[in-house]
């Protein structure tokens, strides 16, 4: 029977190059034994995410999720829910690349990532739920959500990594701490955040200290609750985190859990949560993790 392979692709991503890469990346999927097809994402909401559930429920055996970690998520959230996944692959053509940092796939050569899948290696990744919708690589909520969906769209495209760095400098004196309880396992804490993370790889924004014990595939998020709202801590810590030296700070939470239950004190303060670079909804929300849910090829 032949294997059916779908790439879904960004046309806006990476400086609008990515479709000049499409017919080398069909021809190393048909290399790889595929029966290779391409849709191109509009500006329809949920394009990704519908051309995936879609190939998935007609039995597709691999889907490439070719853009940015936005891309990414949504063809996860078109496969996740599936009693029966496809495999996924990825071809990283954003701005930060988390995910595909994680996994060690080729992030400056579209068609190098390509040929990641001619080496036939793949794992089995955990996949966050947050609510009803799934994320691969982090969730958030306070200061990071603001940076990191925030940062408009053409800045990222022309400024890269440097639209991130703008978007800090120019949040810095605006941070401020919200009156949160969350509850992991084993543990809980009630009281001031002025940011907390459920991290799923060891790269956040670029970053790949942050998280320095980070594994894919063991059914754990790593926690991350930043007790403080004061400028001078927060640059103290981001300063601390570039190396991993920041887990034992007493205005850090740092936990392991499969699952987090977040609840805002303050009635009248509206919470937006960050899953993996964009708004997914708001507080209060209960996260799980799905340990292994979904198999991806790495390098």
């Amino acid at each position: 029977m032949v294997k059916k392979a779908r790439l879904i692709y960004n046309p806006v991503s990476g400086n609008e190059q990515m479709p000049a890469q499409v017919a080398g990346i069909l021809n190393t999927l048909e290399q790889a034994g595929y029966e290779a097809s391409a849709f191109q994402t509009t500006v329809e909401e949920n394009s990704a995410m519908n051309e995936a559930k879609r190939v998935g429920l007609a039995g597709f055996d691999l889907v490439v999720a070719a853009g940015g970690d936005g891309t990414i998520n949504e063809v996860v959230n078109g496969i996740a829910p599936l009693p029966e996944r496809p495999k996924m692959a990825v071809i990283p053509a954003g701005t930060t690349n988390d995910f595909a940092r994680a996994l060690h796939i080729p992030r400056d050569d579209m068609q190098e990532a390509a040929k990641v899948i001619l080496e036939g290696k793949t794992m089995g990744m955990d996949i966050g739920l947050a609510g009803d919708k799934y994320f691969m690589n982090i969730a958030g909520s306070g200061s990071l959500t603001e940076l990191t969906y925030g940062v408009p769209s053409e800045f990222k495209s022309v400024l890269g990594y440097a639209a991130y760095v703008i978007k800090g400098a120019e949040m810095l004196p605006k941070i401020h701490a919200v009156n949160m309880h969350l509850k992991w396992d084993g543990g809980e804490y009630e009281g001031k955040l002025s940011l907390f993370l459920l991290a799923m790889t060891n790269s956040i924004g670029g970053f790949e200290q942050v998280v320095p014990d980070a594994s894919l595939a063991d059914g754990e998020f790593t926690l991350i609750g930043v007790k403080t709202a004061n400028p001078v801590d927060v640059l103290r810590l981001l300063a601390m985190a570039f190396n991993g030296n920041h887990i034992n700070d007493p205005q850090i939470i740092y936990e392991r859990t499969t699952h987090l239950s977040v609840k805002v004190l303050d009635e009248n303060e509206e919470v937006p949560v960050n899953l993996d670079g964009e708004l997914g909804g708001y507080l209060p929300l209960e996260f799980h993790n799905l340990k292994q849910h979904i198999e991806f090829f790495v390098k």
